[in-house]
């Protein structure tokens, strides 16, 4: 999560003033069918608020708000850089009833001082218990960047020299299990591969929990060179197999595995699992359209948000400069803002305010890179062993086309080595779903298909023997 600055103007009014709010709020919001509970603390300093969030769920804590406003019994929070806003009332029961809003979309919220229960989440596939083979906590340094990287490496204990993966994860900040809705799927991997005699190290990323750097102005072409440091770091680790050192990239990992073995030809071999095969901007409008029709929208809906998501992507992916990027942005969201009629109920100043957000997230450095890259640049370089993976129902990265890009990019660069599979009826985390839809991902026990698992295991024995 982008480190934000927190800008607080508060006026007093008489109301106000003898209400203390500091503290822990709780709350929770239904998104199709999901429950997703938040949680506010709100501190305060002389006359100004200030607070931080957290997402249980998503493993998410202390984010840092953008403001907090407290006046007349009415609490404002935002956070710009995952566009959102609250505002609520609070009401003589101490509680404040108000809506939650998101690009556009508004739930209800209530924050009350009551903490939620936490409802146990059924994982299980979570490793427990006594492990058989060894686990180290590790760091590494990316020179390049001068950053310290922290991770796990487990290891089988033959005592003889063991093959080892990295896994690298998809976009986003993403821990070392890469953590969403309790699932910890890199974990599951992680633990499976090495009871199987596969080394693994699964890392932070930068700028999240325990490794150092700055992931606001972080590229995937940066996100690359973490990984050339883990795979420097492997290469001085006893027991390690040098020459049998893998990636296994994850969604956008599917495109840094690429990066990195397309300049190293140490790497054995590369596994993409539900990695980008088709240029970024067309993955971008894909990956609406179906998500889109999941959700019920119609043809002519469809249509008419491409045309939408098209002008926007071809803005942000220019050469202009930022500041020309930002203000043609500016007359295309406003344009589209008024137009569209869901939109009819919120005020101006949220209407600049949602506008504001969004130019913030399309404008930054990750984004414009991420909407120019195309995969084929780097896998027509990649002459190693490729395994690529897909689920059928993955909405993000949708299976038939990306799995043929990636299929011709390595054919024209002349790689024979090459094995593709999509799975029936799996998503984009590789579990076994019913729709696809993104809103599943929590509701859904499984954290990562046995079947695949155990492919990628039988492949990379294959590969390493």
């Amino acid at each position: 999560m982008k480190k934000i600055s927190l800008l607080v103007v508060l006026f007093y009014s008489i109301a106000s003033f003898s209400q203390d709010i500091t503290g822990e709020w709780y709350g929770k919001i239904s998104v199709t069918g999901s429950e997703l509970r938040l949680s506010f603390t709100i501190s305060k300093n002389e006359n100004n608020y200030s607070g931080t969030m957290s997402v249980p769920q998503q493993n998410a804590n202390g984010i840092p708000l953008s403001s907090v406003t407290f006046q007349d019994n009415l609490l404002k929070i935002t956070f710009d850089a995952a566009g959102f806003s609250y505002t609520g009332k609070l009401n003589a029961e101490t509680v404040f009833e108000g809506t939650f809003s998101q690009n556009g979309q508004n739930f209800p919220l209530n924050l009350s001082r009551e903490k939620m229960e936490e409802t146990k989440l059924n994982r299980p596939q979570e490793p427990k218990g006594k492990f058989d083979y060894g686990i180290e906590e590790v760091t590494f340094e990316n020179k390049k960047d001068k950053i310290t990287l922290a991770g796990t490496l487990t290891y089988p204990q033959n005592n003889k020299p063991y093959p080892v993966v990295v896994l690298i994860s998809g976009s986003g900040p993403q821990d070392r299990n890469s953590e969403i809705f309790g699932h910890k799927s890199f974990w599951v991997i992680a633990d499976y591969l090495t009871k199987n005699g596969i080394g693994v190290l699964r890392f932070d990323d930068r700028g999240v929990s325990k490794s150092q750097g700055d992931r606001s102005l972080a590229t995937s072409y940066d996100f690359a060179t973490d990984v050339e440091a883990a795979v420097t770091f492997l290469k001085t680790k006893s027991g390690v197999d040098s020459k049998k050192i893998g990636l296994i990239g994850h969604s956008e990992g599917g495109m840094i595995a690429p990066i990195v073995a397309s300049k190293d030809k140490t790497i054995d071999f590369i596994i993409l699992l539900a990695g980008p095969g088709i240029p970024c901007m067309e993955l971008l409008l894909d990956q609406a359209y179906q998500i889109g029709k999941v959700a019920g929208m119609t043809e002519e809906q469809l249509s008419e948000t491409r045309k939408i998501n098209q002008s926007i992507y071809t803005i942000v992916k220019s050469d202009a400069d930022d500041e020309t990027v930002k203000k043609e942005l500016v007359t295309i969201l406003e344009k589209t803002t008024n137009e569209n009629s869901q939109l009819e109920q919120l005020s101006e100043s949220d209407k600049k305010q949602m506008i504001a957000q969004q130019i913030e997230q399309l404008s930054s450095p990750w984004y414009r890179s991420f909407m120019k890259f195309n995969p084929s640049l780097y896998l027509e370089k990649v002459k190693c062993p490729v395994l690529a993976l897909n689920g059928e129902k993955d909405l993000q990265v949708p299976s038939k086309a990306n799995t043929e890009g990636i299929k011709n990019s390595l054919s024209k660069g002349g790689n024979k080595k090459v094995t593709l599979k999509v799975y029936p009826n799996l998503n984009h985390l590789f579990q076994e779903c019913e729709t696809g839809a993104v809103e599943e991902y929590g509701t859904i026990e499984q954290t990562f298909s046995p079947t695949v698992l155990t492919d990628i295991k039988d492949w990379i024995l294959l590969q390493t023997k």
